[in-house]
């Protein structure tokens, strides 16, 4: 672990060179103790692949106490048990041609049957590496290397909320109608942001996910929408 300045009022904990479950799991370890040890001075934790960014207010504390904090933090952080980081959840999925347009292409693609793509994809337990784009927007990882799949060359200016896909490596749930470029294998029912509800997000930076297979009927009692 390795702390550096990263303004007036936060500093960045660098925990590993490259992202990873064990990484992952110590930026999780590192968030849970930070808001621990850092109490009401803390103002946000903005987690990533491989740091973390606190901030924290500058009328309550300055850089220095700060740091022995999250100095003292650092044999717990180190010790993380990747096995037992973060919570198993769960999300389902309706993976079809209808709620995701690339899931024929991308079995002929990796010369796979598309109940192979399906199985691949929802057999690996995936890591919560990152949120960002946009709020709710979770990057997994990692996709096997049989599925993985190059962004597309042109983007979409319109992807349906719900859509599950992949891009390289990773995969993603699509909180709201957006703009896109990943590989759509299917559609799922569950919100991945809510602004009105506690938490507003289904998973944090550290969780570990799996991909439910379920049938078109479930989807739509579940709530899901088909364009």
């Amino acid at each position: 672990m390795q702390l550096s300045y990263a303004g007036d009022n936060a500093v960045i904990l660098y925990l590993g060179e490259r992202t990873g479950a064990d990484v992952a799991a110590r930026v999780q370890a590192a968030a849970n103790a930070a808001r621990r040890v850092l109490g009401a001075d803390l103002i946000d934790l903005v987690p990533s692949y491989a740091s973390l960014l606190v901030i924290y207010d500058p009328l309550r504390t300055d850089h220095m106490h700060v740091i022995h904090r999250l100095h003292g933090i650092r044999e717990e952080v180190d010790t993380a048990n990747v096995s037992e980081a973060g919570r198993e959840i769960v999300l389902p999925v309706y993976y079809s041609a209808e709620s995701g347009a690339d899931l024929e292409r991308l079995a002929q693609q990796c010369e796979l049957s598309v109940e192979e793509v399906i199985a691949l994809h929802s057999e690996t337990e995936y890591r919560v590496y990152a949120i960002g784009f946009a709020p709710g927007f979770a990057y997994l990882g990692e996709v096997d290397p049989r599925i993985a799949a190059p962004r597309l060359a042109t983007p979409r200016s319109k992807v349906p909320r719900g859509a599950v896909a992949i891009a390289d490596r990773q995969t993603a749930v699509y909180p709201a109608v957006s703009p896109g470029g990943w590989n759509l294998i299917g559609n799922c029912p569950q919100r991945m942001f809510d602004p009105d509800a506690e938490p507003s997000m289904p998973v944090a930076v550290g969780d570990r996910v799996r991909f439910e297979p379920i049938s078109r009927a479930r989807f739509l009692e579940l709530g899901g929408e088909l364009a």
